[in-house]
């Protein structure tokens, strides 16, 4: 493990967002940065998804549990609107998807890969 600290930082200009596809299926209106990309699993753990108006994303399981901070717009999860600042946490096995009406940016942490219901 090197000590230098500039290795493990993710430049903003560094970051292009792309459409995200996950095993074959592209989700329209819905874009990925990965943050952070674990060796070990061979996927990224945290990511930035960007959400276009009216995109949405599968009902889906969380084997791992999962976090989500929105930094900008709205999420709707379960019926539930979280708006710019909210923080969710969702407990492992959680299920839910998710939809966006007026677009949104947001902070994922996924320790373990999701399976689409």
């Amino acid at each position: 493990m090197t000590t230098d600290i500039n290795c493990y930082i993710r430049r903003n200009q560094a970051a292009a967002w792309q459409p995200l596809i996950e095993k074959g299926i592209h989700y329209t209106g819905i874009s990925v940065i990965s943050l952070k990309y674990d060796e070990a699993k061979q996927r990224s753990t945290t990511i930035l998804l960007k959400f276009e108006p009216g995109a949405a994303y599968p009902y889906h399981n969380h084997p791992g549990g999962e976090e989500i901070y929105v930094i900008k717009g709205e999420a709707i999860l379960e019926n539930v609107t979280l708006s710019e600042g909210d923080y969710l946490y969702t407990p492992v096995n959680f299920k839910h998807s998710v939809t966006s009406e007026t677009g949104c940016i947001l902070l994922f942490v996924i320790p373990e890969e999701v399976e689409i219901l």
